[in-house]
């Protein structure tokens, strides 16, 4: 709402950020003035926020910015000493270790990124969204593709952005999942290929150097 939106930014100057002075807020103050829209973007100048007056969710959050760090220059004494509600106790602080403790399974995100995994996966549809994620977490991973996974490889950075994916998920983080998969398994599929060469190599060696049987009077085994 255009209305909130001027009160808000008025709001933070003159509770929090008091970049100008009280006598140069006027303009600002006018939110119902058709040249409030210029007075705004002469004050995102005058502050330096590196966002345009049309990129109003970046505006605000860099604002919001602003204010947290001018509150907390004003009142450091106040704030450094101060520790999170949840690690008041060593219970809290134990289970605010664990991302997974407060984890809302009933989530429409949580629900659609089981969804999106599973399916990437192949596994079948459960009505127990944890159950379906942890056969994603287990019957997919295999001893072998852990202690595979756990080895430390060297090698060069790749630039995801580089490879074509050849299809869209809907999902920047599951197009670059998936984009990863790929090369892994490209990488898998060269490996395999390399054993298949060095065993074509072996037999070659083999034909290549037969044994001769003079008794039988036949070359060859």
């Amino acid at each position: 709402d255009e209305t909130e939106f001027r009160n808000f930014i008025v709001w933070l100057e003159d509770q929090k950020i008091r970049h100008y002075k009280i006598e140069d807020r006027g303009n600002l103050r006018n939110i119902h003035s058709d040249d409030w829209p210029k007075s705004f973007e002469k004050y995102m100048k005058d502050v330096n926020c590196p966002f345009k007056i049309q990129e109003r969710q970046e505006t605000v959050d860099w604002l919001l910015g602003l204010a947290v760090r001018l509150e907390y220059g004003d009142n450091a004494d106040k704030y450094k000493d101060s520790t999170p509600d949840g690690a008041k106790n060593t219970d809290n602080t134990a289970k605010n270790a664990e991302p997974l403790i407060n984890l809302d399974v009933n989530n429409p995100d949580f629900k659609a990124g089981v969804m999106a995994l599973a399916n990437l996966l192949q596994i079948q549809r459960h009505d127990d969204y944890l159950v379906m994620l942890k056969v994603s977490f287990t019957e997919r991973l295999t001893q072998d593709a852990i202690a595979k996974a756990t080895q430390s490889k060297e090698g060069l950075p790749v630039a995801l952005e580089k490879h074509i994916l050849g299809f869209d998920t809907g999902d920047a983080v599951l197009n670059e999942a998936a984009q990863i998969l790929r090369l892994l398994h490209i990488e898998e599929l060269r490996e395999l290929q390399t054993k298949i060469n060095e065993a074509i190599v072996a037999v070659q060696a083999i034909i290549a150097d037969p044994k001769t049987d003079h008794r039988l009077g036949k070359v060859g085994r």
